[in-house]
C-alpha cells in the first residue's frame, strides 16, 4: 500500500502548532514601578530597559560585557545588563542611573560627588560608574583608593577620568563611614 503524499496545502492546515510560545511573560520592577511585558527570552535585560522601557540611560558599550557602560542594579546587585537575559528579571526589583535620584529630583550623593570632583567628561560611561560606584559603596568595597579602584575596575572610560572617579566614589564613603 502506497503512503499518501501530503500537499503543501495539506501540509500548512494539519501540521501541529509548536509545542512551545515565542514569548514569555515577565512581570518586575523597574525603578519602584511594575512592569510586565511579553518577551523574547534571546532579549538583553539592556535593549528591554532602553527599547521597550524608553529607559535610555543605561548606555550600551561592547555589548559583551566588558566595559561596564550597562551596569544596573538587580535586588542591590550589579549586573551588566547586555548580558542578563531580561528574562531572569522576573520577581526581581531593578534600579537604573534614572531610578537612583531623589524623591525631590535631587541626585543621589554618588551623582553629586561625580560633580563635585569632575568625575565625568564625555559622560558616555557615566551612569555605570555612578551605578557601579553606588554598589560598590554598599558592599563596603571603598575602603581605600587601591580597594576602590579593584572594585570599579569592571567599568572603563575612555576619557580616563578614573581619578575624579575614585576620589567621587570616596568622598561618599567617607561620609558613609562618618
Amino acid at each position: 500500500m502506497a503512503t499518501p503524499v501530503r500537499t503543501d496545502e495539506t501540509a500548512r492546515t494539519t501540521a501541529p502548532s509548536p509545542p512551545f510560545s515565542t514569548t514569555v511573560h515577565v512581570g518586575f520592577r523597574v525603578n519602584d514601578e511594575d512592569v510586565e511585558l511579553d518577551l523574547d527570552p534571546r532579549e538583553s535585560l539592556l535593549d528591554v530597559l532602553r527599547e521597550r522601557l524608553e529607559l535610555t540611560g543605561t548606555k550600551k558599550g561592547c555589548d559583551h560585557g566588558h566595559c561596564g557602560a550597562c551596569t544596573v542594579h538587580v535586588d542591590g546587585r550589579r549586573v551588566v545588563s547586555c548580558l542578563t537575559p531580561a528574562v531572569q528579571a522576573q520577581g526581581t526589583a531593578v534600579t537604573t542611573i534614572e531610578g537612583v535620584a531623589g524623591p525631590g529630583g535631587e541626585l543621589h550623593p554618588v551623582q553629586q560627588a561625580f560633580v563635585d570632583h569632575d568625575a565625568l567628561q564625555c559622560g558616555y560611561c557615566t551612569p555605570g560608574q555612578v551605578m557601579s560606584g553606588i554598589a560598590c559603596i554598599d558592599e563596603g568595597h571603598a575602603g581605600d583608593d587601591a580597594q576602590a579602584r579593584e572594585y570599579l575596575s569592571g567599568n572603563l572610560c575612555r576619557c580616563g577620568a578614573y581619578p575624579g572617579i575614585v576620589a567621587a566614589v570616596r568622598a561618599v564613603a567617607d561620609r558613609s563611614e562618618g
